[in-house]
């Protein structure tokens, strides 16, 4: 690496594009099924636009009230684990010494070389060095339950807002194709985005978005079939 150059590493962005990418992949997937569905079981073009408009709604908030509740449990737990860790380092500093020192020991440091950098740790910042080395918890993957419901809210009506879009723009002799093709080609350019970002293989995350994408649609618009009302 050249001198003087940052490394960029993926953890840095785990959080927020989990989010993202959960969110626009259950927008764009959910609300094309949906449309799907009320197209084949021959809505009207205004049922099917009403339809779109309230699965993006109610997506967005849903998503967001999941995220929020699922990474605050996970902010709830570790912030306990912190009280619990401080409180220990405050009664007992020599055992929490021999305890980081251990942990420096089984990854590979020498024994009096693992008791060094523990009292200098813990001198420098005791709870910071038993929660990174002890617990796991790193500022980098810290739960955000607020940056995670924003994010998943946003992206997920961004992804909602193609199809509803798509539904509004073409004709309803033709709206169930350009739907499901459009939106697969869109669930395909995000997986494959996805894949990229997160270090793994594109084209298997482009088959695996597309293969699911197009099952649940499938499955939906036979659902909605099944419902046919007579034009």
């Amino acid at each position: 690496m050249p001198k003087g150059q940052i490394e960029r590493h993926r953890t840095n962005r785990v959080g927020w594009l989990r989010a993202a990418v959960l969110g626009a992949n259950d927008g764009v997937l959910s609300t094309s099924s949906l449309v799907l569905g009320v197209a084949a079981a021959n809505g009207s073009h205004n049922s099917i636009l009403v339809a779109g408009a309230a699965g993006l709604v109610a997506g967005a908030m849903s998503m967001a009230a999941g995220e929020y509740v699922s990474v605050h449990s996970q902010a709830d737990a570790e912030n306990a684990d912190l009280r619990l860790e401080r409180q220990e380092i405050r009664a007992d500093p020599k055992g929490e010494h021999r305890e980081l020192a251990a942990i420096y020991v089984g990854r590979g440091l020498d024994p009096t070389l693992a008791k060094h950098v523990a009292q200098q740790l813990m001198a420098h910042n005791a709870l910071g060095a038993h929660a990174r080395d002890e617990l796991g918890i790193t500022e980098v993957l810290k739960a955000r339950p607020i940056q995670a419901a924003l994010t998943s809210a946003v992206s997920f009506a961004v992804g909602a807002g193609l199809p509803l879009l798509i539904s509004s723009l073409a004709p309803q002799r033709v709206l169930i194709p350009f739907v499901a093709g459009i939106s697969l080609i869109f669930l395909a350019l995000l997986g494959g985005v996805a894949a990229r970002a997160g270090g793994a293989a594109v084209m298997k995350g482009v088959l695996r978005v597309v293969f699911w994408g197009a099952l649940a649609m499938g499955i939906t618009a036979g659902v909605g079939a099944l419902f046919r009302t007579a034009p």
